[in-house]
């Protein structure tokens, strides 16, 4: 009776203890909602260059947790389009309208434009608008709302070289159509380009750059329209001003940027060529950038 009791009595307590834990045990915490996807950088290169120039961004962006994609234009970098044969920038900005058009329908990016790559900006905003594009960056960049529209536009837009020689001293020029009809790539001679674009750059930046450049299409850069849509103004723009800049000198960038005001306005101590004479500093500004946005 005694043992039948005393067995009872542990059964018992262990009973409770067991009850006990049931009781007072924490509830399971809930799952956590799954981590915002880094800001996508898609970074677009000017005339004669390629996806190549922006091998120092790509790394330092990469290796900071940002997606970037870098494209190469038709007829640019290893895109094997003969430039000559580019003749309207409809076709030369098809890599990029095709590759914001696969993107999913809620997938946004930061759409970066170099030089003449801000006319590629500047098409892509007025195709997609904010669906696509979070914020658009110009880059010591044409930035013009609607292309080559006014005698205007070109004075702001179009580099003005004069001083280094007359055009055929300054650039390769290639007649695709014959020599009595305009030409349709030109490309800065290897022993100004150093000089003009890369001053403040490394010398090892600027050796590679002479070995990949390629002639770009001028034809369809300079004939640039694009119909204005209707929330192209909706998308955020920055500007980055290079202060030593002798391709698009500063003073054309204070008038483009004064004829479409962008949100604001970055300045960068570099030459044409910031993602070689200033990576990091580049770097910076581009991230100050998405976050200001909430990118």
């Amino acid at each position: 009776m005694g043992e039948e009791s005393a067995i009872t009595g542990v059964d018992m307590k262990e009973e409770g203890l067991n009850n006990n834990n049931v009781n007072t045990a924490a509830p399971p915490h809930p799952p956590s909602p799954p981590a915002a996807p880094p800001p996508h950088f898609v970074l677009i290169h000017g005339i004669s260059g390629g996806a190549w120039c922006w091998y120092k961004m790509r790394s330092l962006m990469e290796n900071s947790g940002y997606k970037v994609t870098c494209l190469d234009l038709k007829g640019a970098g290893v895109d094997q389009t003969d430039p000559n044969s580019v003749l309207s920038f409809h076709d030369y900005n098809t890599p990029l309208i095709h590759f914001l058009s696969s993107l999913n329908h809620d997938h946004q990016v930061i759409l970066v434009g170099h030089s003449a790559g801000g006319l590629s900006v500047s098409d892509a905003m007025n195709k997609f608008g904010k669906k696509k594009i979070k914020l658009a960056v110009f880059i010591a960049a044409t930035m013009l709302k609607s292309g080559f529209i006014t005698h205007q536009d070109i004075k702001h837009g179009v580099p003005d070289l004069s001083e280094y020689g007359e055009l055929n001293e300054v650039y390769d020029i290639g007649f695709g159509l014959g020599e009595d009809n305009p030409p349709t790539s030109m490309m800065i001679k290897k022993e100004l380009q150093r000089k003009i674009i890369y001053q403040l750059s490394p010398q090892e930046d600027s050796t590679l750059a002479a070995m990949l450049l390629r002639p770009g299409p001028i034809q369809a850069l300079t004939t640039a329209q694009f119909g204005e849509g209707e929330d192209v103004d909706d998308v955020p723009r920055i500007y980055i001003k290079t202060t030593n800049d002798n391709v698009i000198k500063p003073d054309q960038q204070e008038a483009m940027i004064k004829n479409w005001p962008p949100s604001d306005v970055y300045v960068l101590e570099s030459d044409h060529s910031p993602f070689f004479s200033a990576p990091f500093s580049l770097f910076g500004l581009l991230v100050k950038a998405a976050v200001s946005f909430g990118c």
